[in-house]
Formats: C-alpha cells, sequence, structure tokens
C-alpha cells in the first residue's frame, strides 16, 4: 500500500512539474508575439487661446490677426 501511495504522489509532481512548464512556456511565446508600443510622440508646446483662455497645443491652434485662437466654432 506504501509503494502505491509514493508513485501516486511521483506521478502527481511529474504532472505538476510538466503543468508549470507548460504555463511558461505559454506566457513566453505570448510576451514574444506581441510588438512593442509605439514610441511615445514628443512632447508638443502648448498655447493659450486669446479669447476663451483654454490651452491646447500649438498644432490645433490657429492665429487670426496676430492672437492665437482655438478651433472651436463658438470662440470665433
Amino acid at each position: 500500500m506504501g509503494k502505491f501511495i509514493f508513485w501516486i504522489i511521483v506521478i502527481f509532481a511529474v504532472l505538476l512539474c510538466l503543468r508549470l512548464y507548460n504555463v511558461s512556456q505559454q506566457k513566453r511565446a505570448k510576451k514574444a508575439a506581441t510588438p512593442d508600443p509605439a514610441p511615445a510622440k514628443p512632447a508638443e508646446a502648448m498655447v493659450r487661446c486669446g479669447r476663451c483662455g483654454i490651452y491646447l497645443p500649438r498644432s490645433e491652434a490657429q492665429l487670426v490677426d496676430g492672437a492665437v485662437r482655438c478651433r472651436d466654432a463658438g470662440c470665433k
């Protein structure tokens, strides 16, 4: 009876080791399959709208009569 219990424990230990190995291989494969994140865009200067006072990126602002304005229709 003692040998039977011993072999049951050995079999479960081997199955557990195989399971842990399989999980680690799946994680490694998943990590290798995911692409690197895109590089972040460089920070852009913020400007303040002369009329409504909100801050917006310089690329989204427009210059009207020498003053910076946002593109919001209600601000013009």
